[in-house]
């Protein structure tokens, strides 16, 4: 089995990622988080500077703030990586374009294929319907930092033409929409794992397309499946194009 060093494996995620390795071909050897201690047969440590295990492959479902210490552990080790924490800053997604340089890394705002095919069937609709107004809406659970989501972004970037411009949220002041704008709305709210819908609206017509993740379960295979992927690629920067690319041609 090929050995999984876990990271943010405290949380939600990574306690399911930790649960469904063994299904993917992975032995998980270690953990880091600095908030809990083990709750499984392998160690959990604080920082990745207190590791003294070998890894094959990294797979961070923490914070951003994470990232560098993950970036100078990989690099040093020369361990692939599979990037899903969320709420990137551009100096953090510049780290991960450099780690890239030294070692195989994937990276995306989502792991589930159903989004993938979203982003894509949203993408496909914005250029057939010139001139219907667009609106994002995402929701997740009342524990969700960023805001909104990343997912959400990716969205916006599937979708926009020249010139558009974000709406994060409508108020007082931009109530009545410019030509413009596409809408990205945020909603928090119990324990929703997840879900975006991307609405397209015309006059006297309306198109919504909606992905809607029922189980926090279909991001961990999703990131498991990625890493399996990646333990077979030279070093570079893979997304789920790559993936899915290669899951067409097998």
């Amino acid at each position: 089995m090929s050995k999984l060093l876990l990271s943010g494996a405290g949380g939600r995620m990574g306690r399911i990622l930790a649960r469904e390795a063994a299904e993917f071909g992975f032995e998980t050897v270690a953990g880091i988080d600095n908030r809990v201690q083990s709750y499984a047969d392998f160690p959990i440590f604080a920082s990745f500077n207190d590791i003294n295990v070998s890894a094959d492959v990294i797979v961070d479902f923490s914070a951003p703030a994470a990232l560098p210490g993950l970036v100078a552990h990989a690099k040093n080790k020369g361990i692939p990586c599979v990037l899903c924490a969320t709420g990137y800053t551009a100096q953090e997604d510049a780290l991960a374009v450099e780690l890239a340089q030294y070692v195989p890394v994937f990276r995306s705002a989502n792991m589930s294929v159903g989004v993938y095919v979203l982003k894509a069937l949203a993408g496909l609709a914005a250029k057939m319907l010139p001139g219907f107004d667009i609106e994002i809406v995402e929701k997740h659970h009342n524990q969700k930092t960023d805001a909104p989501s990343g997912t959400a972004l990716a969205l916006f970037d599937a979708v926009a033409g020249p010139g558009a411009v974000a709406a994060y949220g409508r108020g007082k002041e931009n109530g009545k929409r410019r030509p413009e704008e596409i809408g990205l709305h945020a909603v928090r709210g119990g324990t929703v794992a997840g879900e975006h819908d991307v609405g397209f609206y015309g006059s006297n017509e309306t198109l919504r397309i909606v992905h809607s993740a029922q189980d926090r379960t279909i991001f961990a295979l999703g990131a498991l499946k990625a890493a399996r992927f990646l333990l077979l690629r030279e070093k570079g920067l893979y997304t789920m194009d790559d993936y899915m690319r290669n899951m067409s041609e097998r």
